[in-house]
């Protein structure tokens, strides 16, 4: 299967597979809607694709992974969908717990938490600890996330240290200290499935250099071979950082 065997693409005897890749999982609810089914559906067969990508990263090299699960924007949807989704997440942290705890995984969430359920919130705090020594592939999954929220609320956190006197001139490490994401690497790779070409408020500041490629693939349709077939093009971009 191509998703195991695919070597790593090299450059002048440097690995090119990107250690951190995030994707925008989109799609999930016009898949649905194509086959006549309700958009729930998609999003039941959505977390399900996410275990196999999961479980498919480490032997692609891949040690990050961040995907987008519920925007702040994602509260506009029906109170049904949104409940719905909801109720996915939480059977997918109690369900994927020991699976994720036995495999290695690490699993964090960045987003605010205020807004969602308690239940969840503790779910979240409980896994968080659970899987806090495991180092075989990080997933971080982003729930009530939008960056310009996180970046509003790093902001906020800053001006709390100026004030106090642990910061006096503010640097761009400074500010990324305050970020959800605080001592995670940057992106490499950014994905978004369904062919639509934009960020949507995703990791705006950590995706600064990040390569992107959007695919037409549906995110219930996305599978490992699609993830190693991008990874393989990745190692053939040239990365200068803004050098010529």
């Amino acid at each position: 299967m191509a998703a195991e065997t695919a070597p790593l693409l090299t450059t002048g005897g440097v690995d090119q597979r990107p250690r951190h890749v995030a994707i925008i999982m989109d799609g999930n609810g016009r898949w649905a809607t194509n086959k006549g089914w309700p958009r729930l559906v998609g999003h039941r067969r959505g977390a399900e694709r996410v275990k196999q990508i999961v479980r498919a990263c480490p032997d692609l090299g891949v040690n990050w992974l961040t995907v987008y699960a519920f925007s702040t924007e994602n509260w506009k949807r029906t109170t049904e969908e949104v409940l719905g989704l909801m109720k996915i997440f939480r059977r997918y942290i109690q369900y994927e717990a020991e699976g994720m705890a036995a495999e290695g995984v690490r699993l964090r969430f960045i987003g605010g938490r205020e807004r969602l359920d308690h239940k969840l919130q503790a779910l979240m705090s409980s896994i968080e600890a659970r899987t806090a020594g495991n180092c075989r592939l990080n997933l971080t999954v982003a729930i009530n996330y939008g960056g310009r929220d996180e970046l509003t609320r790093a902001s906020a956190r800053l001006a709390q240290k100026i004030a106090r006197g642990e910061v006096e001139t503010p640097t761009e490490a400074d500010l990324a200290a305050c970020l959800d994401t605080a001592g995670h690497p940057d992106p490499d790779l950014v994905i978004r499935t369904s062919g639509e070409t934009r960020t949507s408020n995703f990791l705006p500041w950590q995706a600064a250099y990040a390569e992107y490629e959007f695919t037409p693939v549906l995110w219930p349709d996305f599978t490992p071979d699609h993830l190693a077939q991008i990874l393989d093009r990745f190692g053939m971009r040239d990365r200068r950082f803004g050098g010529a």
